[in-house]
């Protein structure tokens, strides 16, 4: 099946230090960039990702420390990484809540603003799991009849889940979706734009220490201030805005609470 396209898709797979995308680092970053006519592109780097690489980490993708400390670090390869993806729309298995905020906290370290804005961003994991619930490797023998064989290799996760992606098309291309609310659509189709709408990434801040409240307001979602507008409790404690930005949140979450804190100062002049 050819997916239907009106620009590329980039699918994104990381292979990391750990699981905290605020600590952790990236080690191998698989990009298969699928053109609307239908041509594939793979590439593929090896990072060194200048902090140690636990052993537990490093017995479930198999690079260790002396694999990768010859390798360019994310800085090198950061620009053309970003020129590479820049006019794609972007897709993985689990990316909205692990690689993509990983992949852009990472080039915020750097100082790259790579915008997520105006793109399509589709997880693949999110359809499998509000149609069938498992993990990649079931999902593949699930879709797509075969083993996947390689696991935790970011070539071979990552071409598996462009594999996926194509059989729940055709799986679910006439197939009814209700939601918890009992609402019920046909929303799979060959469509990037209705398949973001089904997989959609939370702009504001994936790790959910923002969220919005009924009135589309940021509210806090951790901590003393949980439920209240964060602009509010920065006016109360303006202190509070100084904590945050001193202890180890998300990119994601700082930029949100900067934009806010700016906005409470401007207003205030």
């Amino acid at each position: 099946m050819k997916l239907n396209l009106i620009r590329p898709i980039a699918f994104i797979d990381l292979e990391t230090t750990g699981i905290d995308i605020v600590r952790d680092r990236i080690i191998q970053i698989a990009v298969l960039k699928v053109f609307p006519d239908g041509n594939e592109e793979m590439k593929t780097w090896i990072i060194n990702p200048t902090i140690p690489i636990p052993a537990v980490t490093s017995e479930i993708h198999g690079m260790y420390d002396e694999d990768v400390k010859d390798k360019p670090t994310f800085a090198d390869i950061s620009n053309s990484l970003a020129n590479y993806i820049n006019d794609s729309d972007l897709a993985g298995y689990n990316s909205n809540r692990f690689d993509i905020p990983l992949l852009i906290a990472e080039f915020l370290r750097v100082d790259i603003d790579f915008k997520l804005e105006g793109r399509n961003i589709i997880d693949v994991q999110t359809i499998f799991h509000k149609m069938e619930p498992r993990s990649l490797r079931a999902a593949y023998k699930y879709y797509c009849g075969e083993e996947l064989i390689g696991a935790h290799d970011a070539e071979n996760d990552i071409r598996a889940t462009y594999e996926v992606l194509k059989s729940q098309l055709e799986r679910y291309e006439n197939a009814e979706y209700e939601d918890k609310d009992g609402n019920k659509s046909y929303p799979i189709k060959n469509d990037i734009d209705e398949l973001q709408k089904f997989t959609p990434f939370d702009f504001l801040d994936p790790t959910k220490k923002l969220i919005y409240d009924d009135q589309n307001q940021v509210i806090f979602n951790f901590g003393k201030y949980k439920g209240e507008l964060v602009a509010e409790a920065f006016k109360k404690e303006p202190n509070y805005y100084k904590w945050m930005m001193e202890k180890e949140f998300s990119s994601f979450t700082k930029i949100a609470v900067t934009k806010i804190w700016r906005s409470i100062h401007q207003t205030d002049k």
